[in-house]
């Protein structure tokens, strides 16, 4: 049976995560509020910020980075931008 939770990020209902995708308190929040969908959003986003601003995950620095960066973009309705990238053109 599929697991359905009131996405915060989508603001729709939608498939849960199948386990909390992060420890701690914040992983219990992704999984209780944030859908399968809006997390492979986040992890895309997640690349692009690593690639743009050349973050290493192991520097405590970037990681901060990005844990504010991933409450922001699943939690906020404030647009995640990136400065100065702009997407391809299809």
């Amino acid at each position: 049976m599929t697991r359905m939770v009131n996405c915060a990020h989508l603001k729709k209902e939608a498939e849960g995560l199948d386990l909390p995708p992060y420890p701690g308190e914040a992983g219990k929040r992704i999984w209780e509020n944030i859908s399968k969908e809006a997390w492979g959003k986040w992890i895309g986003h997640q690349t692009m910020l690593i690639n743009e601003y050349r973050l290493s995950t192991i520097d405590p620095n970037s990681r901060k980075f990005l844990e504010e960066e991933m409450e922001k973009f699943l939690f906020s309705d404030a647009p995640a931008e990136v400065d100065n990238w702009t997407p391809p053109s299809e």
